[in-house]
């Protein structure tokens, strides 16, 4: 991939100590390119930001375009895409935000500014409701909205479930990274970012020469937020990154969902108090979630009925009782058929297999 030399300013520029997303506008407002500002003398530059503290001097400019250089030669050999803020490929939801990066890295073939974006982030420490709900979210999410661009961090936990049932569900997946690429943190999620690469992709504001810093990964919650049009949190304790994602993605006036859960289970209870306080709205399905950011669902043409499984009896009269009342937990379908549980659950089982029904947290079931 052939650079312009305008990049290797670009880059240099974002190595310059103080710099931020403010300032460089105010350069280029006033210079016209990045080139352009290293062309400046150091005291001109002073007075076009109206900066008191000397930034750019002989031994600072140097020590960017070192790192630059070196940065573009990682780059070339890797094929990253540097994204500066003014190239029409940077996001443009993020660039709204007043804190968002000057330059992205990017290795991918998503496109970031998808028309539909959705963040989904929780705790390390997912439990088999918050995974279940993942799996059934993305599965109705892909049918509906099949161009849905799906972000998180690529962290232990929800985040990499997010990023696995979106590959599943043949949903385009990027992850936010807290470091440069040349190294991937948690290196156990290797495989699913490779697999990212050709269906999404990978996003750092960080270069291969900045080092890893725990601070980052803080930092990195203000691009997952501010890449989507909405952020969801599954699960969360009653403190961790999730929510400062969640009060970042409020500041930047975007929406935030969360999954309600036990009031007994540690890791609700960050959602729960989300809710509680009215600044996440309740989510328990891929509906509310259209619903709430106004997606119109376009329902797929059904299976004629020739084409359908045979059904036995007693799937037969499952279906019957769902049809009639829409949806049902397991203890009201073992009623209303009159039927033992095992077999209840035996049969809605084989309905699953043969795409009938659909199962949802808390036990309940929903005829497809």
């Amino acid at each position: 991939m052939a650079l312009s030399k305008e990049t290797l300013y670009q880059i240099a520029l974002t190595h310059i100590k103080g710099m931020n997303l403010l300032l460089a506008k105010t350069l280029l407002a006033k210079t016209g390119h990045a080139s352009d500002i290293f062309r400046e003398k150091g005291e001109s530059l002073q007075n076009l930001c109206g900066l008191k503290t000397q930034i750019f001097n002989s031994e600072t400019i140097q020590k960017a375009f070192d790192t630059a250089n070196k940065e573009i030669d990682f780059i070339e050999k890797n094929h990253i895409t540097p994204i500066f803020f003014t190239d029409p490929e940077y996001p443009a939801r993020l660039a709204e935000c007043i804190d968002a990066p000057a330059l992205l890295y990017y290795r991918g073939t998503a496109n970031l500014n998808s028309p539909k974006i959705l963040s989904i982030v929780g705790t390390r420490h997912a439990t088999n409701y918050g995974r279940g709900f993942c799996q059934t979210l993305l599965q109705e999410l892909s049918l509906w909205f099949p161009d849905l661009l799906i972000v998180s961090g690529l962290a232990y936990g929800i985040d990499i479930c997010a990023h696995r049932e979106a590959l599943n569900n043949n949903l385009q997946t990027i992850g936010i990274l807290a470091h440069g690429m040349n190294t991937l943190y948690p290196s156990t999620h290797r495989k699913t970012a490779a697999e990212m690469l050709s269906h999404g992709g990978l996003l750092t504001e960080y270069s291969s020469q900045h080092p890893v810093h725990k601070g980052n990964f803080v930092a990195r919650n203000r691009i997952v937020a501010g890449i989507s049009d909405a952020t969801l949190i599954v699960e969360s304790a009653e403190k961790g990154g999730s929510l400062i994602t969640a009060d970042i993605a409020e500041s930047y006036h975007r929406d935030v969902f969360a999954l309600p859960g036990n009031i007994q289970n540690e890791y609700s209870k960050g959602c729960n108090q989300l809710i509680r306080k009215n600044k996440a709205a309740l989510i328990t399905s891929a509906q509310d979630i259209a619903d709430a950011m106004c997606w119109t669902i376009v329902e797929k043409k059904p299976k004629q009925a020739s084409l359908f499984p045979e059904l036995n009896d007693t799937e037969a009269l499952l279906m019957n009782i769902l049809e009639e009342k829409g949806e049902c937990q397991i203890n009201q379908l073992t009623i209303a058929s009159n039927l033992p549980t095992s077999q209840v659950l035996a049969n809605l089982l084989e309905l699953e297999f043969k795409g009938m029904i659909r199962p949802y947290p808390g036990g309940i079931y929903r005829k497809l």
